[in-house]
């Protein structure tokens, strides 16, 4: 029994691309997973032996049906790939083989809906280059496929440092159903409480003073290439800002980690020679701070004067850059530590990948390294669905069931 009927039983979800569970960990135990699915079978693994596998289906999306969802669930989670909408990524966007899986998922969405089970709400996941994307046409698909099951929606666009020590902004799209009750205090109507180009000076505003965080310039961007009609479906959700992040990256580096180790001199020196005057500048401010300082490293491949050539990047602003698959050397990231006029370099371990994603140390890793810092890296920040739902989908639903109680 679900909240759709009418109880005060725990909101049920399914949760569609799983990898290992982040946007599991991310709703809490006050939510019930019905169902959960990934083709992944490492990622399956993981997922199984942290949450259990009652629950998962391990395979390809298009081969699930709608006989293997159970009941009508409140939400669906979906972290649909990214690589064919990255900006990294070759741009074949939602055409592409795996980026596309998108229309797969949305297959069953379309089911559901023709057997009076469509979920109350859903929430897409995705990097920021979906906006974008075909010169914003893949993301004004995604709108209409959503309009055309009968939702409203709206995006948002989150910095997973808001909330851990690490650099990974994210679009969240999330769309409520158009017979549950939406309140002024959750999101403004578009076209109905104010007028378009006021609502957008408003959010702009929000946006450029910094009193709103989650309306980036690309979103605006992107909502005013939609058309009217789906500009008319529009949401602008009110989602509060976090309270000020106490986790810091110096909090969660380990000084003797069991899957890493710590470089040699010369190796060290050599990603040092491979910086810039720019970033060697932030090594030798991070030598004078007079204490122990922790940054991260990427090499990244960058072209200067026409020729192509690898260099190192360094921070030192206590955030991590943002969490990438190890698909070669250059998508790990590096812990540096200056202390003493020393630099000590190393690959980044994997518990600390797992607690940049806001994870627990109590998560069960996978033992090979390279596995593990491909869940994380592909994963979604917990923390930041524990807000999206606190603050916007909880609401929501309770709304919803205090409406039909009465």
């Amino acid at each position: 029994m679900t909240r759709e009927s009418g109880t005060s039983s725990k909101p049920s979800y399914y949760e569609f691309f799983a990898g290992g569970g982040m946007a599991r960990a991310g709703l809490g135990a006050g939510w019930t997973c019905l169902f959960a699915n990934d083709f992944d079978a490492k990622k399956a693994e993981s997922y199984r032996r942290n949450w259990g596998g009652e629950e998962l289906f391990v395979g390809d999306v298009a081969k699930v049906t709608t006989a293997q969802l159970p009941g009508r669930a409140d939400l669906v989670w979906a972290s649909f790939p990214c690589q064919d909408l990255s900006l990294a990524g070759a741009g074949a966007g939602l055409e592409g083989k795996r980026s596309g899986t998108f229309w797969s998922f949305w297959s069953l969405m379309k089911a559901l809906r023709a057997e009076g089970r469509a979920p109350a709400t859903i929430v897409l996941e995705n990097v920021c280059g979906a906006l974008t994307s075909h010169g914003g046409k893949d993301f004004e698909s995604i709108c209409r496929a959503l309009a055309g099951e009968g939702y409203r929606f709206g995006a948002l666009v989150i910095d997973a440092a808001l909330f851990v020590p690490q650099s990974r902004p994210r679009l969240f799209i999330a769309a409520v159903r158009e017979d549950v009750a939406v309140s002024s205090a959750l999101a403004i109507r578009h076209y109905e409480e104010a007028k378009p180009t006021v609502a957008l000076d408003c959010f702009a505003s929000l946006a450029m003073t910094g009193e709103s965080p989650f309306f980036a310039r690309t979103l605006i961007a992107a909502f005013e290439r939609l058309p009217l009609a789906l500009q008319a479906k529009w949401l602008w959700w009110r989602l509060p800002e976090p309270l000020t992040r106490n986790a810091t990256l110096s909090q969660i580096v380990e000084d003797a980690p069991p899957d890493v180790a710590w470089r040699s001199e010369e190796e060290t020196r050599r990603l040092i020679d491979m910086m810039s005057n720019a970033n060697l500048a932030k090594v030798e401010e991070a030598r004078r701070a007079g204490r122990k300082m922790v940054g991260t490293l990427y090499r990244r491949t960058r072209y200067e004067k026409g020729v192509k050539i690898q260099r190192a990047e360094a921070r030192f602003d206590d955030v991590a850059g943002c969490l990438r698959t190890p698909a070669g050397g250059s998508s790990r990231q590096f812990v540096l530590v200056v202390e003493k006029g020393l630099v000590r370099s190393r690959l980044m371990s994997a518990r600390e990948t797992a607690r940049l994603m806001g994870l627990p140390d109590d998560y069960v890793l996978p033992e090979k390294y390279n596995e593990a810092y491909h869940l994380t890296g592909d994963g979604v920040v917990a923390p930041v669905v524990r807000h999206i739902a606190a603050h916007l989908i909880e609401p929501l639903l309770n709304a919803g069931v205090i409406r039909e109680a009465a």
